[in-house]
């Protein structure tokens, strides 16, 4: 009998939180306070291209608003949106 090598792709996430004072913040503008992008203009690209998903669904709007509790996927990064709370 012969044996067939099987190849298996782990995909490691890292999750980080993604602290906000406003009720939302848009797609583009997490993109860069994340970190995930250096400019708005790589972000748009970025998103443009269908590389970034909001909610495990991907995301071509830029101007997409995000709330507490969403989820910000590109890579192997996920973001979750957080409110701060302000003392």
């Amino acid at each position: 009998m012969e044996r067939k090598k099987i190849r298996v792709r782990a995909i490691v996430r890292s999750e980080e939180d993604l602290y906000i004072t406003t009720p939302f913040i848009k797609l583009d503008s997490a993109m860069k306070l994340s970190g995930l992008a250096d400019t708005g203009g790589m972000a748009k690209m970025l998103i443009e291209d269908g590389l970034v998903k909001v909610n495990d669904e991907v995301c071509t709007q830029r101007g997409k608003k995000l709330y507490p509790g969403d989820k910000l996927f590109y890579g192997n990064s996920l973001f979750v949106v957080k409110k701060h709370d302000e003392d």
